[in-house]
């Protein structure tokens, strides 16, 4: 599995924390640094079975900088997914990345429905 996170956000923390206390190996990559490619988030995109905007940090700085709200809906997949390649602290995080699912975000509920525990 790998575990595209933001090691500063304490949402993020608590994931690997959940991770960690149930033996779950995870690979680490750090957003900030490591921005996933537009080809990676539809790829992600596709096994989370979610609608692509629900990938977005909707809480997040530069989301309500852009003034993301009110342009997201008349937005086109493409034109979603190369915003969200441009820049890590436009993805919703952290994501749980499986061989055959993506989890968004830490809900600790959905998370052990997938992972168990």
């Amino acid at each position: 599995m790998l575990l595209v996170w933001y090691p500063k956000c304490s949402t993020c923390q608590r994931a690997k924390k959940w991770l960690d206390e149930r033996g779950l190996q995870a690979e680490t990559r750090d957003i900030k640094l490591d921005n996933p490619a537009a080809e990676e988030l539809r790829a992600w995109q596709a096994r989370s079975g979610m609608p692509l905007r629900k990938f977005f940090n909707t809480s997040g700085q530069l989301y309500r900088a852009l003034g993301l709200k009110e342009k997201l809906p008349a937005m086109g997949e493409e034109e979603m997914l190369s915003l969200l390649a441009s820049d890590g602290m436009l993805v919703k995080r952290p994501l749980l990345v499986g061989e055959d699912f993506t989890l968004v975000g830490f809900r600790e509920a959905d998370w052990a429905a997938r992972l168990g525990g």
